[in-house]
């Protein structure tokens, strides 16, 4: 299949998959989500990939799901945003139910849907200059995989969610555990590659199983339920419509999406010096 928002390669048995919208800072619409599953079922179909990467073309992973597709589109009330959110949820969690192990590799903004899949993968190395957030509640939409709980825990998860943090530093993330490891920016791509390879030359049947025991850890808690009921509690939020975002999209729609923005974060009290 041709692709026209990613690129698919394969490299001695390692499956890349490159967000490939850097004039959109790899911004997540339909049609690159559709492409992610696509070439998903490629890489877990071909018995030659031991191992999938995923990462960002240009100076960005991804700054998550496509705000100015979202605001063209105007979907309104929960009918409309229902497919929308299970498509953008089931493509995030394609990473995690991955028979094969999965590596994000992590450079500038990796914010909101596209921390949410950075965080579905097994794996996250981050560039020195990356950067984590889920800015989602400040300018009024809902949180779509409430994974980050299951990643650092309730208190820290509550923090970065209900701030609506947005400038987590790599280094900062690595300490809470939203990251593996953190590299220089010019040697992120080869260390993915060579985590990649590394699992590669393991037995492919013993490391899916194993990673099938540790999801396993994980969900046996509750986390697949969990998940499940807050993406209703996001679809009730967005199918009802919130005034904080109206008005960012009134904004958005008037004067751009940098404007909205700026006109976001300008409710929000400043740190002192």
């Amino acid at each position: 299949m041709t692709f026209s928002k990613i690129i698919y390669e394969t490299l001695d048995g390692v499956a890349r998959i490159t967000l490939n919208r850097p004039e959109r800072t790899n911004a997540l619409d339909q049609q690159m989500l559709g492409e992610i599953c696509t070439a998903m079922d490629q890489a877990e179909a071909d018995p030659q990939v031991k191992a999938v990467i995923v990462r960002g073309a240009g100076s960005a992973f991804s700054s998550g799901f496509d705000l100015k597709a979202q605001m063209e589109a105007r979907p309104v009330g929960v009918d409309a945003w229902r497919p929308l959110l299970r498509k953008d949820f089931d493509t995030v969690m394609r990473f995690w139910h991955c028979p094969k192990p999965t590596i994000a590799a992590v450079r500038g903004p990796c914010l909101a849907g596209a921390c949410e899949l950075a965080l579905a993968c097994d794996m996250t190395i981050a560039a020195d200059d990356a950067f984590f957030g889920e800015p989602e509640l400040k300018f009024g939409a809902g949180i779509v995989v409430m994974l980050l709980p299951w990643i650092v825990g309730p208190k820290i998860a509550k923090e970065i969610i209900l701030l609506g943090e947005d400038r987590v530093s790599a280094r900062r993330a690595a300490e809470i555990g939203m990251v593996n490891k953190v590299v220089a920016a010019d040697a992120l791509d080869g260390e993915a590659l060579r985590v990649a390879r590394h699992i590669a030359a393991v037995d492919p049947g013993l490391v899916r199983e194993t990673k099938r025991a540790l999801n396993r850890a994980i969900e046996i808690q509750g986390m697949l339920p969990a998940l499940e009921s807050a993406l209703e509690i996001d679809l009730a939020i967005e199918g009802a419509g919130s005034p904080d975002k109206a008005a960012f999209f009134d904004v958005a729609r008037r004067e751009g999406l940098r404007a909205a923005i700026a006109w976001r974060d300008a409710r929000f009290p400043t740190e002192k010096a």
